[in-house]
């Protein structure tokens, strides 16, 4: 499971510049994870070089697209919804059509097409370079798809649009898809297999939005500890890969370190990492380089080994706490985060208290908590009785939410007293007298303005907390200025 964009961004319509030879508009959506945001990033660009200009008014779209996730019930819920508002709109302006982005449109093709009827145009993760053909199709009265997952394919040749942004932070996406086969999971179908993005590309996109005057980016991919370049094609080949490829091969500890040097003065995230992936050699990287971020975000899933070898996670409960045990010592002032699902099938309550112990444990600074949704498509869809009752996920999920809330409100404790560097990224939510930003272990941080300016790195004193936040004095101008 991949850490899901906070709720207040889900379904926020994007905007980019006009181009005043562009003719059409665009509207476009986004729920689901940071790939999800960063694939329409993918898109914006591509239709902005066809004739499209973005607009937030949905009524004067000629296409409107929505990019999709499968990963849990409730946001395919949410996107029918949407589809039943397009679809309204549709009707008052029959000109308009209406396209399924992501990993809904990969598993609910030929539903969405041929049963239902409410779309015109269905186009899978890999295929967005194929959007002007698809849409010549839609233009000529037929139905158009595109889902086929793809071995290379990567967008490395695209220079994103950047939609969302703030000016300050980015997404750069490093690699697609995913081999893990976790059995909850619909991401290896929806999205494919494991491939990597060659190296020279994404120090390019980053050189691009250094120029830009980004502060930040976030390496981004299903599994980014699993990167490994050795020339394209899929990571599962590589055994086929010949002595030379092998050789030059960049994986991700070596990835993290070029970006790293290559930009001193850039703060450098990365999500999402898999246990067995985390090798030593990338605590040593983010420990050497002041400017990689002291945060991991480590999903878990459960702290049982026998709902964890259900769940077809490729480690133990044992050798997860023994990569805590190293990131705590090669890493003593790094955070912690995770992602923890109740209610799995055939969880007792024995396997739920082994989860509670893991994360007493750990004590992990914040986290992303759900009960087990099934997906269809999944192994566990397929061959698992969904066999724990709702008001047991709900009471288990709410035991596991109360732990992490504790957990929380002690980690941010332990910074009052001490002086963190934090990227101005807005102003507060509460108060426009103050700034919000993050410290280098992704805890947001609040404190009052001055004379200071978003896209700063400022030396705060943190002087309270709550759970979920830090607030501080500004002291100073960071070196990373």
């Amino acid at each position: 499971m991949e850490k899901i964009i906070e709720e207040s961004k889900q379904g926020e319509s994007l905007v980019l510049e006009n181009k005043p030879e562009n003719t059409k508009k665009l509207f476009i959506e986004s729920y689901g994870c940071a790939m999800n945001f960063s694939d329409s990033e993918i898109v914006a660009s591509i239709l902005s070089g066809n004739g499209y200009n973005t607009t937030q008014v949905l009524e004067e779209a000629d296409l409107v697209l929505v990019n999709t996730c499968s990963i849990r019930d409730k946001a395919e819920q949410t996107i029918r919804k949407r589809l039943e508002k397009y679809n309204a709109v549709k009707r008052i302006n029959p000109k308009m059509k209406v396209g399924v982005l992501g990993c809904m449109a990969e598993r609910l093709k030929s539903q969405f097409l041929e049963e239902e009827k409410i779309v015109d145009l269905v186009v899978g993760p890999d295929a967005y370079k194929d959007l002007p053909n698809l849409l010549q199709e839609v233009e000529e009265g037929r139905d158009a798809i595109n889902v086929i997952l793809s071995k290379d394919e990567t967008y490395g040749d695209i220079s994103p649009v950047r939609l969302m942004s703030n000016g300050i932070t980015a997404l750069v996406s490093i690699t697609r898809g995913c081999d893990n086969m976790c059995t909850f999971c619909v991401v290896p179908f929806t999205r494919g297999r494991e491939r990597s993005r060659e190296p020279q590309s994404i120090m390019k996109e980053i050189q691009d939005l250094w120029d830009k005057g980004f502060k930040e980016i976030t390496l981004l991919g299903q599994n980014v500890d699993s990167y490994l370049w050795y020339g394209g094609g899929l990571k599962k080949d590589f055994e086929n890969a010949t002595e030379m490829q092998k050789a030059t091969a960049v994986d991700f500890d070596q990835l993290l370190e070029m970006v790293a040097v290559g930009f001193p003065k850039m703060r450098i995230r990365f999500s999402t990492s898999n246990p067995q992936d985390m090798h030593e050699s990338i605590l040593h990287v983010i420990a050497k380089h002041p400017n990689i971020c002291k945060h991991i975000h480590l999903p878990v899933q459960s702290g049982s080994n026998r709902i964890l070898k259900e769940m077809n996670r490729l480690h133990t409960r044992e050798e997860y706490m023994t990569l805590i045990d190293k990131i705590r010592a090669i890493i003593p002032n790094g955070s912690i985060s995770q992602d923890m699902i109740s209610g799995f099938p055939t969880e007792t309550e024995e396997d739920h208290q082994d989860t509670l112990s893991l994360m007493e444990y750990v004590k992990y600074n914040f986290g992303y908590m759900y009960s087990y949704s099934e997906r269809p498509g999944t192994l566990a869809g397929r061959k698992m009785e969904d066999d724990v009752t709702e008001e047991t996920k709900a009471r288990r999920l709410q035991e596991i939410v109360d732990l992490q809330q504790k957990h929380a409100w002690l980690r941010s404790e332990e910074f009052i007293g001490q002086t963190v560097e934090v990227l101005v990224e807005k102003v507060s939510k509460k108060s426009t007298e103050e700034f919000s930003g993050r410290n280098s272990q992704s805890i947001t941080v609040v404190f009052p303005k001055e004379n200071y300016k978003i896209g700063d790195f400022v030396n705060v004193k943190i002087t309270s907390c709550t759970s979920g936040t830090l607030k501080g004095t500004a002291i100073s101008l960071s070196e990373m200025n």
